[in-house]
């Protein structure tokens, strides 16, 4: 029987566990291979997708499409939970990033009871748990359909600029393994590199270069920490032209270097 991985199943976890295992986790760039819903319910903080970043507090419910960078700050204060869909997940969800402010008080407790419904059945195990956590999952795309269709999603049309970073993270996702760098990136979405800079510090806050490096250096930390590839190797999984270039790149990032980073992981 194939090995199947946490990854492919729905997870429902609490927005401060997934902090407990490392705030890179949560802030660095990143994608994953699976829908994520966020429903916050309680302080405030900044989240950035698709490389434009937007302040999220209590009350909001923010929907990720797999395969989709993204990266929030998690305070002390901050309370919710992140319902993981699954890889192998097939209902029918949003394909684009959408971010609700519910001030609709029907639509907070009807998330909520879902939600509630989803732990209770993975709390207790009963009979046929798993079919009923699907379900339950598929009405949790239903609300997310009834609201984009209803609701005013908290975004103003992207202009041309986030239009181009949010492409930009796009084709980056595709292309960080390879070594490519911000200037083969411009080229390949036909603006200079400058130009490129200037909309991604504008929508995130980040050069494309800090965009790219946070997005390498994030998957680094992840295969030290989840995978026992030896560090030369996954420098090079990741086109870093020389094992002591990685090195010296992590180190300037983390303040450790790759072995050390294992070491404490």
């Amino acid at each position: 029987m194939p090995h199947l991985s946490e990854s492919q199943f729905m997870r429902l976890i609490p927005l401060q566990r997934l902090a407990a295992l490392g705030r890179w986790r949560v802030e660095a760039m990143r994608s994953l291979p699976e829908a994520c819903l966020l429903y916050v319910t309680k302080g405030m903080g900044r989240i950035t997708v698709a490389g434009l970043t937007r302040g999220y507090s209590a009350g909001n419910t923010i929907f990720i499409p797999a395969g989709v960078m993204h990266g929030f700050e998690l305070g002390p204060n901050v309370q919710g939970i992140a319902v993981f869909f699954g890889s192998d997940c097939t209902l029918n969800v949003p394909n684009s990033p959408q971010h609700f402010r519910l001030r609709d008080a029907n639509a907070q407790n009807e998330l909520a009871n879902i939600l509630d419904m989803i732990q209770r059945e993975n709390d207790t195990k009963r009979p046929a748990f798993a079919r009923a956590v699907h379900y339950h999952l598929g009405l949790i795309s239903v609300w997310l359909e009834r609201q984009v269709l209803r609701a005013e999603p908290d975004t103003i049309p992207p202009d041309a600029a986030q239009r181009l970073v949010a492409r930009f993270t796009e084709v980056m996702e595709l292309r960080f393994r390879k070594g490519i760098g911000v200037a083969e990136l411009a080229e390949e979405l036909g603006v200079t590199p400058t130009h490129l800079t200037r909309c991604c510090r504008g929508a995130s806050g980040r050069t494309a270069l800090e965009m790219l490096q946070d997005r390498r250096l994030f998957e680094a930390r992840k295969l030290l920490s989840d995978t026992k590839l030896p560090v030369g190797q996954i420098g090079m999984t990741l086109g870093f032209a020389s094992a002591a270039y990685f090195t010296r790149a992590f180190q300037n990032q983390t303040g450790l270097s790759p072995s050390a980073f294992r070491r404490t992981g």
